[in-house]
């Protein structure tokens, strides 16, 4: 019989002020349940959620994803 181990959970050093769910949402004009799911995932910290959304290119204040570059002209 095999027996299946659960992983277990690490509780992680907050980094940074907490973020509250309200907050992180709005700041990243996310989708309550993407919020819910990187917030369930990484914890409320401020640099965590941050480094997270600036990996995706995700902008404080913006709700575009990813900024168009605008270099000014065709290569």
């Amino acid at each position: 019989m095999t027996q299946t181990r659960e992983p277990e959970r690490r509780s992680r050093t907050l980094r940074g002020r907490p973020y509250s769910l309200d907050e992180f949402t709005s700041i990243y004009g996310l989708l309550s349940d993407q919020a819910e799911s990187l917030f369930a995932r990484f914890g409320p910290s401020s640099i965590e959620l941050d480094l997270l959304m600036a990996a995706k290119r995700r902008l404080a204040g913006r709700r575009d994803s990813i900024a168009e570059p605008t270099n000014g002209g065709n290569r």
